[in-house]
């Protein structure tokens, strides 16, 4: 089964997987080649990529926030807000990140709502740092 996995900015996998299981807003789903075709909306967690048997059978995992993903029999093609790949975090540079959105939060005032940008900042920061 073909699958694509897009964030904003750039592809992060394109290739063939025996299965995958996606973390939707409701939950976790298996999507197996034959699937019915649907179309669900992301939610915080791990996408979890089978690969052929052929090509190692290793599960690649992807950490997600947001977006959606358009399953049919043979292909998935995942639309996320946020991913990254949980072997290209570097926790030093995710902390770092994390503290300076810490410290920009804090110098706004209580009823700014630019603050919830960092809190969900923060919120990323904190889900990449549980995977590293």
């Amino acid at each position: 089964m073909r699958c694509q996995f897009v964030r904003p900015d750039r592809l992060l996998f394109e290739g063939n997987v025996h299965h995958l299981v996606l973390v939707s807003a409701s939950g976790e789903l298996g999507v197996w080649p034959g699937h019915a075709p649907e179309i669900c909306a992301l939610g915080n967690g791990v996408v979890r990529l089978t690969l052929p048997d052929d090509e190692g059978g290793d599960v690649v995992s992807i950490i997600v926030s947001g977006g959606y993903a358009e399953v049919g029999a043979d292909h998935v093609i995942v639309l996320a807000n946020h991913a990254r790949r949980s072997d290209d975090i570097e926790p030093d540079v995710v902390q770092r990140t994390k503290d300076k959105a810490i410290a920009a939060r804090d110098a706004l005032p209580e009823d700014d709502n630019r603050r919830a940008y960092y809190n969900e900042k923060i919120a990323w920061c904190d889900m990449l740092l549980a995977h590293a």
